[in-house]
C-alpha cells in the first residue's frame, strides 16, 4: 500500500529532480547552438564549428544509454534512492566543471577535449537519472501511473525554461560581448546551488514499496541480461516508440535555434518562441500523460506521431515566412501540444513494459537508447544542410520516424492497466486497445 506523503515526496522530488538534469543537461544544448563554436571551436570555419559544436551535444545523448546500463543494474539490485542521488551529483559537478572551463585560445585542444569528457558525464548522469526517477513516481502510485510518473517528463521542459531562461538574462544583463568573454559561465556555475536543493529533497524519499518487496523475494544477477535474453522484442519495440519523440526534440529545440539564427531570426526571437513553448510543454506533458490513464497510452501516443508526421511538412515554411509570431506559433504546436502526446505517457509506458526485478534497466535502456534521436538528429540535420541539403530531407526524416512509432506502438499491447507488482503484458501484435 503506497504512502500518500510518500508519493507526494516521490514526485516532488522527481520533477524537481528532472528539472536540475535537464536544466543542466539543456543549458549544454543552447549553449551549444549559441556560444560554444565561438568559444571551443573558434579555429574552425563558422559552420564547421557550428557542426562541431552540435556534435560535442550529441555525445551526451550518446553516453545516455551507458548510464541507463550502470545505474539500471545497480538500481534494480540495491535500489531506487540510491542511484539517484549519485546521478544528482555527478551531473551538478561535471556542470559546474564546463563552468570553469578555458577556452581554446587559452588552452589550445585541450578545452575542447575537457568539453567532450566532462558532456560524456552529463549523459552517463542523466541516463542513469531518468529511470530511476520515473520509478519512483510509478511505483509509489496505486493510480493514476501515467500522471504521476510523467511528472519526471514534464521536469524536462521547465529545466529548458531555466537553462534558456538563465543564458538569455545572462546575455541581456552583461551584453552579448561579455556574455561570450565569460557570462556563459554563470548558468554553468548555478548548477551547484541547484544541487544542493535537489539533495535536501531527494533525501527525505524512502525507497518504493514495489521494489522493496520484490528485492526480499529475489533480485536480478544481471539485469541487463534478463531483459536481453527475456524480453529482446519488447525493448526493441519500446525503442521505436520513442524514437520519433526525441527527433522532433532535437528538431524543435537544438536544431531549430541554429536553423532560425541561420535564416535571419534574432537570438533571443528564437530563444523566446522556445522558452515560452518549453513553459507550455509541462501543462501539455501532464495533461496528456492524465488523459492516457484513462484512455490508454496507445491512443495518445498514435494520435501525437501521425499529427507530428504531417507537421514536420509545415514546420520550416512556417519558419521561412521569417515571421516571429508564425515560428513561434510553430514552436507552441509543435512542442507543447503534439509533442508531449507522443513523450509524456513515455514515462508510465516504459515502466509498464518491465518487471520489478529488471525494470529499471529495461525502462532506462529503452528510453536512452530512444534518446539517441534527440541527439543525433540535430548533428545529422546540420549536416544536411552544410552539404546543400533542403529541409524537405529533414521533414521525411521526421515523418517517417513518427511512423515506425505507430507501427511500434500497434505492436505493444495496451499497458495501463497493469499492475507494477505483477510480470508486465508482453510484447505482441495484437491490436487491442485497453479495455
Amino acid at each position: 500500500m503506497s504512502n500518500p506523503v510518500q508519493l507526494r515526496r516521490a514526485v516532488a522530488s522527481s520533477f524537481l529532480g528532472s528539472v536540475i538534469e535537464y536544466y543542466d543537461f539543456l543549458l549544454y544544448a543552447t549553449a551549444s547552438a549559441v556560444v560554444f563554436n565561438k568559444v571551443f571551436f573558434s579555429n574552425l570555419d563558422p559552420l564547421i564549428a557550428t557542426v562541431a559544436s552540435l556534435g560535442t551535444f550529441a555525445t551526451g545523448y550518446l553516453a545516455r544509454p551507458i548510464g541507463g546500463v550502470v545505474f539500471g543494474h545497480f538500481g534494480d539490485r540495491l535500489g531506487r534512492k540510491r542511484m539517484l542521488v549519485i546521478t544528482m551529483v555527478l551531473m551538478g559537478v561535471a556542470s559546474f566543471l564546463i563552468g570553469v572551463l578555458p577556452t581554446y585560445e587559452q588552452a589550445g585542444v585541450l578545452a575542447p577535449i575537457a568539453l567532450v569528457l566532462l558532456r560524456i558525464v552529463q549523459g552517463v548522469a542523466v541516463g542513469g537519472e531518468w529511470g530511476g526517477a520515473v520509478l519512483m513516481s510509478a511505483e509509489h502510485a496505486t493510480a493514476r501511473r501515467g500522471l504521476w510518473a510523467s511528472f519526471t517528463n514534464a521536469g524536462a521542459p521547465f529545466g529548458m525554461v531555466l537553462s534558456t531562461g538563465a543564458l538569455t538574462g545572462t546575455a541581456a544583463v552583461v551584453g552579448n560581448e561579455a556574455f561570450l568573454a565569460w557570462g556563459w559561465r554563470v548558468p554553468f556555475l548555478i548548477s551547484i546551488v541547484l544541487l544542493a536543493i535537489g539533495l535536501f529533497v531527494r533525501t527525505r524519499v524512502e525507497e518504493t514499496p514495489v521494489f522493496s518487496a520484490a528485492v526480499k523475494e529475489s533480485a536480478s544477477r544481471v539485469p541487463l541480461l534478463d531483459v536481453l535474453r527475456g524480453q529482446p522484442r519488447t525493448l526493441l519495440l519500446g525503442v521505436g516508440v520513442g524514437l520519433a519523440a526525441f527527433v522532433a526534440q532535437g528538431t524543435l529545440t537544438t536544431f531549430l535555434i541554429a536553423y532560425g539564427v541561420g535564416a535571419g531570426f534574432e537570438r533571443q526571437a528564437v530563444l523566446n518562441g522556445l522558452t515560452l513553448s518549453s513553459a507550455l510543454a509541462v501543462l501539455g506533458i501532464l495533461g496528456w500523460s492524465a488523459l492516457s490513464d484513462r484512455v490508454g497510452r496507445r491512443p495518445v501516443v498514435i494520435t501525437g506521431a501521425l499529427i507530428m508526421a504531417v507537421f514536420a511538412f509545415a514546420l520550416f515554411p512556417l519558419v521561412n515566412t521569417g515571421s516571429v509570431a508564425l515560428l513561434t506559433v510553430a514552436l507552441v504546436f509543435g512542442q507543447a501540444i503534439v509533442h508531449p502526446m507522443m513523450y509524456g505517457p513515455l514515462a508510465a509506458l516504459y515502466t509498464e513494459l518491465f518487471s520489478t526485478r529488471t525494470r529499471y534497466t529495461g525502462a532506462s535502456l529503452g528510453y536512452q537508447l530512444a534518446g539517441l534521436g534527440a541527439g543525433l538528429a540535430p548533428v545529422v540535420f546540420a549536416q544536411i544542410q552544410a552539404g546543400g541539403g533542403g529541409t524537405l530531407v529533414v521533414s521525411i526524416v521526421i515523418a517517417a520516424a513518427c511512423l515506425l512509432a505507430v507501427a511500434c506502438t500497434l505492436a505493444l499491447k495496451e499497458t495501463s492497466r497493469g499492475d507494477l507488482a505483477e510480470e508486465p503484458i508482453p510484447a505482441s501484435a495484437s491490436k487491442t486497445v485497453a479495455s
